[in-house]
């Protein structure tokens, strides 16, 4: 996620179709047995999907495509759609469909702005003028989460400032960890997608948050296009804290004012083989997740080249 160059609902920008780390922390988190999915396979391929709009023909595409599992953006229901109904809605529709959902997502509230000249002051909880409104998004998320069985909450923290010495650092740090303490109590793992930050200021804010439910959700193509990080490297630095994957392609940016340039997986400058083959020797066991920024028919036909382009790597890396 966070690949867009101009200010967009974030819902729109990953709606799919549009109808047109480890032991030592899994031990530390608290008992929750609604909070468990069904078994995957190691590095299984599922999809992002943007459940908002007709949410049983995105859970039904999932299946149709050949996909166990999916990852949920959930920004369409902030505005008070975090209901007990919608929760049961959802538990329905994985369970006809036979699917594992492995994380939710939240970004918003808006403004969200995804390049380099506004994303720093409207991105994550770095912002003070909408940190407040983030972390209840974020705690809104985590207990629609519990109530859908699904372990995992993710967001992009934003800018995290390089300094530590910022004045804006500790209250980020603290933001964070408000989040991580309110998923702890959830029995889920509270997840940083990779974006706007090099690798080694996420480690360094891991360390600092000090929570053990805290970690990575790794986005392969994020690094590249906002210029942070080759994600084979990011994995030397942020392996043991990985516990997502979004498979997704990109290129460098070239404009210094706006982001990378998302691309159909395979066309870009993300080596999947080597990513892969570092985080299976690492003892990776989560799924790895297609999300490709297009839409419409389009994005059918893009998700199904991925899917098959992937599966014979990893095939392949996990023999």
């Amino acid at each position: 996620m966070g690949s867009s160059e101009t200010p967009r609902n974030a819902v729109n920008r990953r709606e799919f179709i549009g109808l047109a780390s480890a032991a030592i922390l899994s031990s530390t988190l608290p008992a929750f047995a609604a909070a468990t999915p069904a078994p995957l396979q190691p590095m299984a391929l599922g999809l992002l999907i943007a459940p908002f709009t007709a949410p049983e023909e995105h859970f039904r595409r999932v299946q149709q495509m050949g996909f166990s599992n999916c990852f949920l953006s959930l920004d369409g229901y902030l505005r008070g759609g975090f209901t007990p109904a919608i929760a049961a809605q959802f538990r329905d529709l994985l369970a006809k469909y036979n699917l594992t959902a492995t994380t939710v997502e939240v970004v918003g509230p808006q403004p969200l702005i995804w390049d380099f000249t506004h994303g720093p002051s409207t991105i994550g909880l770095v912002p003070p003028a909408t940190r407040a409104a983030r972390i209840d998004a974020l705690r809104q998320a985590s207990d629609f989460a519990k109530a859908i069985g699904v372990p995992q909450v993710q967001t992009h923290c934003g800018f995290i400032p390089e300094d530590p010495a910022d004045p804006n650092y500790p209250p980020t740090v603290e933001a964070i960890r408000t989040v991580a303490q309110h998923c702890h109590q959830n029995g889920q793992y509270f997840l940083m997608e990779t974006g706007q930050e090099t690798p080694t200021t996420m480690s360094r804010m891991i360390r600092d948050v000090a929570m053990p439910n805290l970690a990575v959700g790794l986005d392969t193509a994020n690094l590249i296009l906002y210029g942070k990080a080759n994600p084979v490297d990011a994995v030397d630095i942020l392996g043991p804290h990985i516990r997502s994957i979004h498979a997704k392609d990109g290129r460098w940016p070239t404009d210094p004012s706006k982001l990378g340039e998302e691309v159909l997986i395979g066309q870009g400058l993300v080596d999947f083989r080597a990513v892969f083959t570092r985080l299976h020797h690492r003892g990776y066991t989560g799924a790895v997740t297609i999300e490709r920024e297009t839409s419409g028919p389009q994005q059918i036909e893009d998700v199904r080249q991925e899917k098959i382009y992937l599966e014979k790597i990893l095939n392949e890396v996990t023999a």
